[in-house]
């Protein structure tokens, strides 16, 4: 990552740094390039011959590193991998040769004009060479160890090296070595994956893979470099808080004659790195979730105090620095950018006053989200703008210690082969102190702590590891304990417990800190995939007969697959406690106290496959839009599946059985099992609606009869509402297979759906006024072409059609009068809207029509469960899904890209219905705009997390994110009167509503 390093090395090297950084700072303030900044990208993966570029903030760092010639190998990436099973090394030569010629980046030269270093751009090679070695699998750690400390040479272009370790026909470790100046932890798994889907494309012959065109690093660090001034105030900021903060005291390890200082002529390394760690119970960090979840804090947050808390014991101070790592990455510009792109983050915590360690978590809480809202300032220009002050009075820099939560490490999965991460442990320590709970194997956490073994002693490092262990433990069991009342873990004395050993005690007797296991404690299997980094809940059923079954909550919809997560157990657990499948949910089925219903996740318990009709509709649907033969617990996602496919199943579903489905029951219910479920559920429903009915009895119209489309839906739900409340007859459109969910005093059913125009032309004939709320939102040519059939039938009275405020398409203007024109682009959405609206208007007046409007909403919210959906999956889902994962959220500031506010509007769907109801009465012959009020995404952000308790930061950056990137405010006068909210319709109480989600709506 882009740091600070600790020198320790002598007085020529250190003032090697000075020059070079003077030379820096000099030529920055004199604002001229070293050469002529160009555009990045001349087509995929390449940047204009010749053209001198400017490096990113962390690239210039890290450049200045090397030639300082005293980091040795700690910036050198070793990504090693044991592949049993089939491996080409020719396949895998053309894959490794495509990746580079894709990304830039991996085939970057480095150099230096005038004092300022600069990149360019080589063109693609013919090949990169893979050695392959014949080397027994015993002896592979010392040739992995001696190719990952090899120096790169960054001048020449050397990003990325390869070897391949070959210990039999069918068994090899594949090492590729990366420089960091070229790759971050997110890079290296868009690489592995891309380098896998170009291997398997050689493998089977056919040379070539559509992969999306890439984006540049080079672009990206151009974009950073013409950014620079525009961060002058926030640096200043920034750098204040941190003016007068001092690199934690560390205890000076003791003189040892046998110790070669570092960098000295007869071979001792700089930075010598060593690991100390301490076993965990597999319990504690399902614990420290639900600790910190208590307290709004995320599990990263929670380990970070441990980390606070020990660093206090350790140096006595109470004024502390710990850098966490940050990323510049956000936005669809960014997304499988390969290329370094994290930023070290100082949080500074003040511990003074003994507090509890819930008291210290709120300080650590606070000041990682002012940290994280500082995350787009290069480090290393708050470096430069503290100068001297960025340093101890003995040269040690302000960031030494650092601290993190280690995840499942990232492998190459090549086809038909086993993947096992393989460990290449560095030479070298980039930090005198760094603090890591990690959940790498879910089945055996562990504390641990690598150390400079020129900054700490082996026996202190040992008792500091021991000291997280406990007070991680500590977290769990008795936060609001002050810390100097937590326990304090003395060091062992045998060597096994500090060499991470699975031991539960050292060979003294002095046990490990451990949450004991409780005689309910939970299947190993649910504990094993609650650790995992993705999983946000899991959960292990036991039927009574046959193998126990899991589910995992993912913490996005793009998660590990079923298949990952199961073999992900069958690594790290016995046999006998993997259970037989893995399905992945959106969210856990709750009972209305809160506690699981098991009733209904997904197929449980099922010992024999779904079968009947239903079944075999959904399986046959499944095979026909998917391609694959599915089985009762494939997951619709890992079969390929998307939103799209799922209206399109949803919709042959629903025509070939007779049942109320949509795209949106799809996505929730994922499995053929779950889905047949449902199905099964609502067929029972539809039947008992029916005999409860009784015989079917012929409509009766009645004058002012009102026709409602969409009845089923969130909006049309509440315009039934508000006409039955006023006492109008209502005569509801609904599909044959939803229509006894919406029969009820004073509504009559006529089925009918928008893709039958004649259907549409005879309800419209029986009534005297028309609410038009139907909409499939996907497939415009049918809502323009229902409506253009409804409007042909229209003879009487006014007519109501609920439109969007997307047809207003981005108008140049921030606040939006009532019928401003539209202004490009206009989402296919919005123009059918647009397209529906001059239908219905020109015809007003005409042939005895009545008067027309065009009632355009914003998100509409209330208690109903196609809303509730809509909340989840629609245009705001993104925003909902990262405050229910805890985040972290990433929203635009006010003033990127120009604009000073960035938001949505809203309406409360009752308020909604009444002004629909208003127009009936009083139409407004043109366009009105129907809104409740507007909140900026920061306040929308705030209310998610409270509401669902997530506590997830939130991250501003002048990245406008494609999906965020809505910044006007409608006014509503028109309909002021029926709009105006009545209690209850407040945002937040209408959004404590929709997710709480008890008061179910029909539909």
């Amino acid at each position: 990552m882009s740091t600070d390093a600790d020198p320790t090395a002598p007085d020529r090297q250190r003032r090697l740094q000075r020059d070079l950084l003077l030379r820096a700072r000099s030529a920055a303030a004199r604002r001229t390039p070293a050469a002529p900044v160009g555009a990045a990208s001349a087509g995929p993966g390449a940047a204009p011959r010749g053209v001198r570029l400017p490096l990113s903030r962390a690239q210039r760092r890290l450049w200045l590193l090397e030639r300082l010639g005293g980091a040795g190998d700690s910036y050198h990436v070793p990504f090693a991998t044991r592949v049993r099973g089939p491996f080409d090394p020719a396949a895998f030569t053309t894959a490794l040769t495509a990746l580079v010629a894709r990304h830039g980046i991996l085939r970057t030269r480095y150099a230096e004009h005038d004092g300022e270093p600069y990149q360019e751009v080589l063109p693609a090679p013919d090949a990169v060479p893979v050695p392959v070695v014949d080397t027994p699998a015993a002896a592979a750690p010392g040739p992995l160890r001696r190719e990952t400390a090899r120096p790169f040479d960054l001048a020449a272009g050397e990003a990325v090296r390869a070897l391949v370790l070959r210990h039999g026909p069918q068994d090899h470790t594949v090492l590729l070595t990366f420089h960091h100046i070229a790759i971050d932890g997110g890079s290296l798994e868009t690489a592995a994956a891309e380098l896998a889907a170009l291997y398997a494309a050689a493998v089977d012959g056919t040379g070539r893979l559509a992969l999306p065109a890439a984006p540049q690093y080079a672009d990206h660090a151009c974009r950073e470099h013409e950014g620079v001034p525009g961060l002058r105030p926030a640096l200043e900021r920034w750098s204040a808080l941190l003016a007068d903060a001092a690199p934690p005291r560390l205890p000076r390890p003791s003189a040892d004659p046998s110790r070669t200082p570092a960098g000295s002529p007869d071979g001792g390394a700089p930075h010598s790195a060593a690991v100390r760690a301490v076993p965990l119970a597999a319990t504690l960090p399902e614990a420290l979730r639900a600790s910190g979840a208590e307290r709004r804090a995320t599990l990263f947050a929670v380990s970070l105090t441990a980390a606070f808390a020990a660093l206090h014991r350790l140096t006595g101070d109470d004024d502390l620095v710990i850098g966490v790592a940050g990323t510049h990455r956000g936005g669809t510009a960014m997304r499988g950018l390969v290329g370094l792109c994290v930023n070290t983050l100082p949080v500074r915590v003040s511990a003074t006053g003994d507090p509890s360690f819930a008291e210290l978590l709120r300080r650590v809480r606070d000041a990682l989200l002012e940290a994280q809202r500082h995350r787009h300032i290069p480090f290393d220009l708050v470096l430069e703008r503290l100068g001297e002050r960025a340093r101890g009075a003995d040269g040690t820099a302000l960031v030494r210690v650092t601290a993190d939560v280690l995840g499942e490490p990232t492998v190459l999965r090549l086809p038909g082969a086993s993947a096992a991460y393989v460990d290449v442990p560095a030479g070298h320590a980039k930090f005198a102190l760094s603090y890591g709970l990690d959940l790498g194997d879910p089945a055996r956490p562990a504390a641990l702590v690598q150390y400079d073994r020129d900054a700490l002693d082996e026996a202190v490092a040992e008792a500091t590891a021991r000291d997280y262990a406990a007070l991680l433990t500590a977290a769990a069991t008795d936060p609001d304990r002050p810390l100097s009342d937590l326990p304090v873990a003395e060091a062992a004395s045998g060597p096994e417990a500090a060499s991470g050993s699975d031991a539960e005690a050292d060979p003294d007797g002095q046990s490990v800190p451990e949450v004991k296991e409780t005689p309910d404690a939970r299947h190993p299997a649910e504990a094993a995939l609650r650790a995992h980094s993705q999983v946000a809940d899991a959960v292990v059923v036991r039927p009574a007969e046959g193998p126990a079954v899991a589910y995992a909550v993912l913490r996005d919809s793009v998660g590990p697959s079923r298949h990952e997560l199961l073999g992900l157990l069958r690594r790290s657990l016995a046999p006998e406690a993997v259970p037989a499948t893995v399905t992945p949910l959106d969210a856990l089925p709750r009972t209305a106290a809160g506690t699981l219903d098991r009733s209904r996740l997904p197929g449980a318990p099922a010992p024999k496959d779904p079968a009947g009709p239903r079944a075999a509709a959904v399986t046959g649907a499944f095979t026909a839009l998917l391609g694959v033969a599915a089985s009762p617990d494939d997951d619709f996602f890992a079969l390929g599946g998307h939103s799209l496919v799922a209206v399109r199943l949803a919709e042959r579903l629903r025509t070939a059985l007779g049942l109320p489905l949509t795209g949106l029951d799809v996505l929730q219910a994922r499995t053929p099992r779950a889905l047949t479920a449902l199905l099964d559920e609502r067929a029972a429903r539809q039947s008992a609606a029916r005999a409860a009915r009784g015989p079917a009895r012929s409509r009766t119209v009645r004058p002012g009869t009102v026709l409602v489309t969409g009845a089923t839906g969130g909006v049309g739900a509440f315009v039934l509402r508000e006409l039955a409340a006023r006492g109008r007859p209502v005569l509801a459109l609904a599909r044959p297979e939803s229509a006894h969910l919406i029969a009820a005093e004073g509504v009559d059913v006529v089925e009918g759906d928008l893709s039958d125009p004649a259907g549409l032309r005879a309800a419209v004939a029986d009534a005297d006024a028309i609410v038009h709320a139907a909409c499939t939102f996907t497939r415009h040519e049918v809502d323009v072409a229902a409506t253009a059939a409804m409007v042909d039938a229209w003879r009487r009275g006014p007519f109501v059609f609920v439109s969007s405020v997307d047809a207003y398409g981005h108008p140049e203007v921030d606040r939006v009068g009532e019928e401003l024109p539209p202004h490009e682009p206009v989402s296919p959405y919005g123009r059918a809207k647009l397209d529906c609206e001059e239908l219905v208007l020109r015809a007003a007046g005409t042939e005895g029509r009545g008067g027309a409007s065009a009632v355009r909403s914003p998100l509409v919210w209330g208690a109903h469960d196609r809303l509730r959906e809509q909340l989840r999956w629609g245009a705001v889902g993104g925003l909902y899904q990262a405050a229910r994962q805890g985040g972290p959220i990433e929203l635009p500031r006010p003033g990127a890209a120009g604009h000073p506010w960035y938001g949505v509007a809203w309406v409360h769907a009752a308020a909604l219905a009444r002004a629909v109801v208003e127009c009936l009465d009083r139409p407004v012959h043109g366009v009105a705009n129907a809104v409740s009020g507007h909140v900026s995404w920061h306040d929308l952000a705030q209310d998610l997390t409270r509401l669902m308790g997530t506590g997830a930061g939130v991250r501003e950056s002048d990245d406008v994110p494609r999906d965020l990137d809505h910044r006007w405010h409608y006014d509503s006068a028109r309909l002021a009167g029926p709009l105006r909210p009545l209690p209850g319709e407040d945002r937040g109480t209408v959004l404590a509503e929709m997710i709480d989600g008890r008061t179910h709506g029909e539909g």
